[in-house]
């Protein structure tokens, strides 16, 4: 207290100072100096924040995470910026270790933690592979591979009861219903809407992408909504529909709020999937939403007689999802046709321009046949690469691109680890799928089911399919942090369970004086 008038004395001589180089940029219309500024400061203010409750630190991620493309656009693509999730994450890590020492927050131990680390070694040791030309390939592919492991310990330790769960899942309907909308709009719109005038020379071949139909002929606008590319709006879009209808199918078992929130994130989610241009993104969520659908009857608690409650689930987010399609074909007919006319002219095996085939097995083992023309697939060319951010790392040090990339997963992993990875790779998924699985069982018949068998169905999808067909999925920052921290929650429903044992009749805790559940 003593010091205070110093204290108020030196923030407004700092103040003075950072107003006279704030008024020189901005006269000088250096805009995007002052953009940058700002986001350093607010990302300084969340930083202090986060030390002191790593919950807060954990969606103020899960929020950048989203949006970081969208700031990154706009400020020429700088590097700085895209580090930002990775201080906010790590920054939660540090203040989650101080409460678990503290005893105040849940610690867990992965069933697959075995055969999980086996691959980590590998991945870490190959950092320092002879045949990497630098090992800052190595550091930046095991931040990629490795780096959001450690958010299935934050997430276990987040869910702390249904409530906790039922915020969690609310706020992801809510950003999925808004990232959505904004894609539909790009696409409708073009290319200038979420855009900045002059995209960096990195960013513009992957987001301002256009196609035709191969029949037709008919341009179609890929939008990229809030992220850098139409890739990754499409491989979000996929975790978003799986999440949503989990999200839907438990918070009719549970309670009645927010359930109208998330009906209408779901018929969103599935227009923007028919914007997106995107056969992979189309196809992964037609197949989730009947595999979905099939397991939640699977997985009805007919025992408790709320499996009518079920069937109500997937009836009516057929019906928001069909009335929403609907909607958008007569709104937009020429925008929504041209979109139709290329799923149907490339995935029709009666099309002529049909690609279902080689895009989806063909060109993949084609792939993984030219891992084994690179003269180092035994032992592999270091960690990373071959990864995602190579062109960054081959412009920080100068030398040229390595170009030893390929299209398949698995041929990926052989190429950057060895003839090894792959077979520890199936070893860690397969123990994460299978006991995985046994949660399941042990849920099935509860209100917890639907949305840990939607956490399953998304881990098995990215891990094996989507692997299949290339390792940008899972090496994509955004569908990679959902993996992880999706598994912590999918480990912690059973403790849940135990919390408030089914049956959880939500007319019982309530009321039912209308005879049943009501919307």
């Amino acid at each position: 207290m003593r010091n205070q008038a110093v204290v108020g004395l030196c923030v407004f001589v700092f103040g003075i100072l950072v107003a006279w180089q704030l008024g020189d940029k901005i006269a000088a219309n250096d805009l995007k100096t002052v953009a940058f500024a700002a986001v350093a400061f607010v990302g300084v203010a969340v930083a202090i924040r986060i030390l002191r409750d790593w919950r807060l630190g954990f969606y103020s991620f899960l929020i950048w995470l989203l949006f970081e493309d969208l700031v990154r656009k706009y400020l020429g693509n700088n590097m700085a910026i895209y580090f930002g999730k990775d201080v906010l994450v790590g920054l939660t890590y540090i203040a989650l270790f101080v409460d678990i020492r503290r005893g105040r927050a849940a610690t867990f131990r992965p069933p697959f933690r075995l055969f999980f680390y086996l691959f980590l070694w590998l991945g870490i040791i190959q950092i320092f592979n002879s045949n990497s030309p630098s090992v800052i390939y190595g550091l930046m592919g095991a931040k990629i591979y490795f780096f959001y492991v450690p958010l299935m310990f934050v997430s276990y330790a987040l869910i702390r009861h249904d409530e906790d769960l039922r915020k969690f899942l609310v706020m992801n309907a809510v950003l999925a219903g808004v990232i959505s909308s904004l894609g539909i709009a790009q696409a409708i719109l073009g290319h200038s809407f979420l855009n900045p005038t002059i995209l960096a020379p990195e960013l513009k071949d992957l987001g301002a992408l256009d196609r035709v139909t191969p029949l037709t002929n008919q341009i179609l606008t890929l939008p990229t909504a809030v992220f850098v590319s139409t890739g990754r709006f499409a491989y979000y879009l996929i975790v978003a529909v799986i999440l949503v209808m989990g999200s839907a199918g438990y918070l009719l078992l549970y309670t009645k709020r927010s359930r109208k929130l998330v009906y209408v994130a779901f018929g969103l989610v599935l227009g923007a999937t028919l914007f997106s241009g995107s056969r992979g993104a189309a196809v992964y969520v037609v197949a989730s939403v009947l595999v979905l659908a099939v397991g939640f009857l699977w997985g009805a608690p007919w025992r408790w007689r709320q499996a009518h409650r079920m069937v109500k689930a997937i009836r009516r987010s057929f019906i928001v999802g069909s009335l929403g399609l609907a909607a958008i074909l007569l709104l937009f007919p020429d925008q929504a046709g041209s979109r139709l006319a290329f799923y149907a002219e490339t995935l029709s095996p009666s099309s002529s321009a049909y690609e279902g085939q080689n895009r989806a097995w063909t060109y993949p083992l084609l792939n993984l046949e030219l891992a084994f023309t690179n003269k180092n697939w035994m032992l592999g060319n270091g960690t990373g690469t071959a990864s995602l951010g190579g062109q960054y790392v081959a412009r920080l040090t100068g030398a040229p691109p390595l170009n030893i990339w390929v299209e398949e997963g698995y041929g990926l992993l052989i190429i950057e680890m060895g003839i090894l990875a792959p077979l520890l790779w199936l070893l860690w998924t397969g123990a994460l799928v299978i006991t995985g699985w046994r949660v399941i069982q042990r849920l099935r018949q509860t209100r917890l089911f639907p949305i840990g068998f939607a956490i399953l169905w998304y881990a098995f999808l990215l891990l094996y399919p989507l692997t299949f067909g290339g390792m940008v999925p899972y090496q994509n920052f955004v569908t990679n942090a959902y993996l992880w921290l999706l598994v912590g929650i999918l480990f912690r429903l059973p403790v849940l369970l135990t919390q408030e044992p089914d049956p959880a009749i939500v007319g019982s805790r309530e009321g039912t004086s209308r005879g049943g559940l009501q919307f």
